[in-house]
């Protein structure tokens, strides 16, 4: 069975495409029209209850979550994670904290009225600082080999979450230059042939993780 990946550009779906990618594993696409509010549609809901992207149809099943799609695609096709030892403890540590501390603190900054009926901005400040704080901590951190190595799980996280701190959130307030060791894996991750097929099927732009702008997706809407 070849994978079916409900997506929408430049949306979190765009993490487990170059995942798929990278593995050299064939996919098909469905496209969720979030300006027509596919999310919520009663076909796609029977998919992934939650009304989120991404969702991906497996041998064995509909996943969603983000991490537990790595997770799974990483068990199966070898290149995703390290097999075993320190490496892929490290490994684990650093692609949970992608999902459940820098992925979920950037969501409240990009969508803060599901957070808050206040001003939005009182939550959206101190979130910066919070995701700042985040991304000091990991370009930082001496475990985190995997900035400098080959592309992995981690990296096919951490490239979108880069890229969407310099385009949404509110006023211009991220500068990737400001973090050098992340802004070195971005330069990196951005020059290969998977990430290149990527760019061309959601219409990311020259420098999708060191220079990023809109999308201006081939088909179908980004909002």
């Amino acid at each position: 069975m070849t994978y079916v990946l409900h997506y929408a550009p430049d949306n979190a779906s765009l993490i487990v495409r170059l995942a798929l990618d990278l593995v050299e594993q064939p996919f098909d696409t469905r496209l969720v029209d979030r300006s027509q509010q596919g999310q919520h549609a009663p076909a796609y809901l029977a998919l992934n209850p939650n009304g989120l992207i991404p969702t991906l149809e497996t041998p064995d099943g509909v996943m969603f979550e983000t991490t537990a799609i790595l997770l799974y695609l990483s068990e199966r096709h070898p290149g995703l994670m390290p097999a075993d030892g320190r490496a892929r403890a490290a490994a684990l540590k650093w692609l949970v904290w992608l999902g459940n501390s820098l992925h979920p603190s950037q969501r409240m900054l990009f969508y803060p009225h599901l957070y808050t009926d206040g001003d939005p901005e009182m939550l959206r400040a101190p979130t910066r600082d919070r995701v700042t704080r985040l991304l000091s901590l990991l370009g930082a951190a001496k475990d985190a080999n995997w900035l400098e190595e080959r592309p992995s799980a981690m990296s096919c996280y951490l490239g979108p979450l880069l890229r969407w701190c310099a385009i949404y959130g509110g006023p211009r307030w991220f500068d990737l230059a400001d973090h050098p060791r992340l802004m070195d894996f971005a330069a990196a991750l951005q020059d290969t042939e998977f990430v290149e097929r990527a760019i061309l099927a959601e219409g990311l732009g020259a420098q999708p993780f060191t220079n990023p702008q809109r999308p201006t997706p081939p088909e179908g809407s980004a909002v």
